[in-house]
């Protein structure tokens, strides 16, 4: 039986209750298409309370000429259910890239009225991309153990070269000498960021209080690269621990958010806010692993900056993809690596004004906050 097709003595606080468990954004509009029930996904997914959603009508949400009104006229003309996949829904106040699967059903003792499910393809496009971090950072690891070796020793000899010739040079040929020694060492130092990317030591894990990093990784930040920069912190403080490296987690937060204040420059508003979030549902079938796992804790650093280029935004954490001038394109296929060996998924997700990078990942083994995602 559906939740439309429920009896009507089931008391409405229970109702409320069952509507609120589902991991999925659903909505009620009345004849009048005003938004008349949402339920606690539903205000994530438009980004507005209950309460200010009821005083709108779903067109204030969602574009003129969007499948999703089509189909609803469709239900009420039918008074039949629809299922509609992969909708692009996609607009100024739900964002860009929102597509989602949609189940469409009228309210049988409320005339006109329609129950709106949307279920987002998001998660698994980002999955999908996720896997493709991952394979991008193990090329990256083959090229990074060639480099060390086959680059990095004839430097050395280069750079020893130019050291001898600099004795015995005029003053405007040094200069020429001390070029050399200084790309090598440039170059040599890229090559030893790079072999961070070899190394395939098994992570050395244990719970960690993801709000004792961030606080760490914020005071470094005040205390240095952000300190023009207001940092607001919006945390879940019931948030079980994160099975984690805590030396790993200071290094993915201080790539970000030093990402996010180079993003807004010298930007007189400029807000950098960091939010954690207990999210379950979300699970991962993982190569190697029996059973999926489990990755209900949500970071994320969310900046008010100009955002992405839409054409970078789907290559953001392939190695050398960067849109700062001098960047080298390895900090966030650094951070992929990090929290793709941690079994995680990290992900942005841009527009103007808005970017967020989202992290998953899986509470600590010694918690049974969420025991009930195995059953």
């Amino acid at each position: 039986m559906s939740v439309v097709d429920a009896p009507v003595d089931v008391p409405a606080e229970a109702a409320n209750i069952v509507l609120n468990a589902i991991r999925h954004p659903v909505i009620m509009v009345d004849e009048d298409s005003y938004i008349s029930f949402a339920n606690w996904e539903a205000e994530s997914f438009f980004g507005a309370s209950r309460a200010h959603l009821s005083r709108r009508k779903l067109d204030a949400y969602i574009p003129f000429g969007s499948p999703l009104l089509a189909l609803i006229e469709q239900v009420r003309a039918r008074r039949a259910p629809v299922n509609e996949y992969r909708v692009d829904v996609s607009s100024p106040k739900l964002g860009s890239d929102r597509l989602v699967d949609l189940y469409v059903a009228p309210v049988t003792d409320q005339a006109g009225s329609v129950v709106v499910l949307f279920q987002e393809r998001s998660m698994a496009d980002k999955i999908d991309r996720q896997l493709t971090h991952r394979a991008a950072a193990r090329s990256v690891t083959g090229l990074a153990s060639m480099l060390a070796h086959e680059i990095k020793n004839p430097l050395s000899g280069i750079r020893g070269a130019a050291q001898l010739l600099e004795s015995s040079v005029t003053d405007d040929d040094r200069a020429l000498t001390r070029l050399i020694r200084d790309e090598t060492d440039r170059i040599v130092s890229l090559v030893d960021r790079m072999e961070i990317f070899s190394d395939e030591r098994p992570v050395d894990r244990e719970p960690v209080n993801i709000h004792a990093v961030l606080d760490h990784v914020k005071a470094v930040a005040l205390a240095g690269f952000a300190k023009k920069i207001r940092i607001v912190e919006n945390y879940d403080p019931s948030l079980p621990p994160v099975f984690a490296n805590r030396d790993q987690l200071v290094q993915v937060f201080l790539n970000l958010i030093k990402n996010a204040s180079e993003a807004l420059g010298n930007q007189s508003s400029g807000e950098i806010t960091l939010t954690t979030a207990y999210r379950p549902g979300i699970r991962l079938s993982v190569p190697g692993a029996s059973e999926k796992v489990s990755l209900p804790l949500e970071f994320c650093v969310q900046d008010n900056g100009p955002g992405v280029p839409p054409d970078i935004l789907q290559h953001l954490f392939d190695p050398f993809i960067t849109t700062k001038i001098n960047g080298s394109g390895l900090g966030l296929a650094l951070v992929a690596k990090i929290v793709g060996d941690h079994g995680g998924i990290v992900e942005c997700d841009s527009q103007a004004s808005k970017t967020v990078f989202r992290i998953l990942m899986p509470a600590s083994k010694d918690n049974n906050s969420d025991a009930g995602e195995a059953n």
